[in-house]
């Protein structure tokens, strides 16, 4: 045996001989090459690797080389394999001769026009299954897309800028789908991306609708829709990135160092803001936007806590002038206004009826409906009316603020609040009138009307005049008003888990057992 390395010409054309030995123990592959049948002691190659998830008990062992670009022909005299030990040495004299050129060349030239062959039936295949995918993967373009004024994004984009729709970037999600932080590869500008849940039915129409709703509204406390996709079962609409999230989180989740409290100052300016983007809706644009999901986590916060309006997916249009349709009564338990169970109707009403228990939420810093809360404080509105009639508004007000905020704004948001929340709609305020209001603009009338009753307080002396009621005994009348209470508290628990079935069952009770 050669204790040396020998050099091998490979152009030579001399007979070379050849050892792979693989040591399945040490994990060990030599190549061994010889230009004579004495093998070297030491091998041309040693690479480590473990063959063992390759090597099976029955197999087939053949070769294969290449050589790039370079035409080349190679001949295999002879071989012998085994699988445990030292393989058989070659009968060198009992080896094939070299066939004569012209067979080579013939030889050759078939293998060059088979593999060329080969390669361009390789590329007809793939060239066909690339075309094919690319048609199913295309979006169908509908009639109502033509008319679509935001700009379209491709899946691809949207999926890039979200890295996968991960769920580090998730930033919500609700009924109608799933919120996600992202990126824009190209202007690198945060967005916010709302997937559209594929298990909702109506999610083709809520996409539709916020398409053709907030894609042509343009106000500064609405939130701006940048584009929108859609691919196949794949709905997606793109909005500005809102850093702050959702006004309820704010208001509902503990303090961080990242989360502050608002200020009395910072929530009075989401207020204003808010109306003013509910007045555009209503009254200032070509047509009426009857919103129809008004609610605290449906307002954003932008970087400057700036109050802005999203979420159109139940909006409905309708001509200024015109008579709403009726439609399926849809919303969020405790903002639905009680006529939508008689009417099916959505209406600028109806928002405000919302909006006053936005009011109400934003100043208490309570949900309207607070099933875990004392009897007499499970509904928002009745507790603050209660509290109202009593001459101490300012209890209700958010524990959080440690007093810190101005009283005459507080008690023009509290009796507005419950102005925008009585049962009948006449009675509430326009949302030109809200703003004016806000804006102090419009004097506050000073009687105040009892959300559920006819009932009359004056402002001045906070006393109660209830004349359909002055004949009940104060004791039974106590006692019934508990029973209610709990009656009611019972109910909101069981309807919780039977809203989205059914959700004017809690208006018709709260129409019969609100105080």
């Amino acid at each position: 045996m050669a204790t040396t390395k020998q050099d091998i010409n490979l152009k030579s054309g001399n007979t070379i001989m050849a050892w792979v030995d693989y040591d399945s123990i040490a994990n060990i592959l030599n190549v061994t090459l010889s230009s004579s049948s004495q093998k070297p002691k030491i091998p041309l190659l040693t690479f480590p690797i473990d063959l063992s998830p390759i090597l099976l008990d029955s197999m087939y062992v053949g070769f294969s080389a290449s050589t790039g670009l370079l035409a080349s022909s190679h001949y295999i005299f002879g071989w012998s394999f085994k699988m445990n030990g030292q393989a058989r040495n070659l009968d060198l004299a009992s080896l094939p001769t070299l066939p004569s050129p012209g067979k080579s060349h013939t030889t050759l030239t078939v293998a060059l026009s088979t593999a060329s062959a080969t390669i361009v039936l390789v590329l007809v295949v793939l060239a066909s299954l690339y075309l094919i995918r690319k048609i199913k993967n295309a979006d169908l373009i509908e009639a109502w897309e033509l008319d679509v004024g935001p700009h379209r994004f491709s899946y691809k984009e949207l999926k890039i800028a979200t890295k996968g729709f991960r769920d580090k970037d998730l930033l919500g999600f609700g009924g109608f789908g799933r919120v996600y932080r992202g990126t824009l590869p190209k202007s690198k500008a945060q967005v916010a991306v709302k997937q559209i849940s594929r298990e909702s039915k109506q999610g083709v129409r809520e996409f539709v609708s916020e398409i053709e709703t907030i894609g042509r509204l343009r106000h500064r406390n609405l939130v701006q829709l940048q584009g929108w996709c859609r691919r196949r079962g794949d709905l997606l609409l793109v909005y500005d990135y809102m850093p702050n999230g959702s006004l309820d989180k704010l208001l509902f989740d503990e303090p961080t160092t990242t989360r502050v409290v608002l200020t009395w100052e910072q929530r009075f300016k989401i207020i204003k803001g808010v109306a003013s983007g509910l007045l555009y809706l209503h009254e200032e644009w070509e047509q009426i936007v009857i919103h129809r999901d008004i609610k605290a986590s449906n307002v954003l916060l932008d970087s400057e806590l700036n109050g802005k309006l999203g979420d159109f997916g139940l909006a409905r249009l309708y001509e200024h002038g015109a008579n709403p349709s009726t439609t399926r009564v849809v919303g969020t338990l405790g903002y639905l206004a009680p006529e939508l169970t008689r009417t099916g109707k959505g209406t600028a009403s109806t928002d405000v009826f919302a909006f006053g228990a936005l009011l109400l939420e934003v100043a208490c810093g309570r949900k309207p409906i607070e099933p875990k809360a004392l009897p007499e404080e499970l509904i928002l509105v009745d507790w603050v009316w209660e509290k109202w009639s009593q001459g101490r508004v300012f209890d209700v007000v958010d524990p959080k603020l440690k007093g810190e905020f101005d009283e005459a704004e507080v008690v023009l948001v509290v009796k507005l609040g419950l102005m925008c929340s009585n049962s009948a709609p006449n009675a509430r305020p326009s949302m030109r009138k809200v703003v004016r209001y806000l804006e102090g603009e419009l004097r506050m009338p000073e009687t105040l009307s009892a959300p559920g009753k006819v009932r009359m307080v004056k402002e001045g002396s906070m006393t109660c005049r209830c004349p359909s009621h002055t004949h009940l005994i104060p004791r039974l009348g106590r006692c019934l008003r508990l029973l209610l209470a709990w009656v009611e508290k019972v109910a909101v628990v069981a309807l919780s888990l039977s809203l989205v079935r059914r959700p004017s069952l809690y208006c018709r009770l709260e129409s019969r057992i609100s105080p």
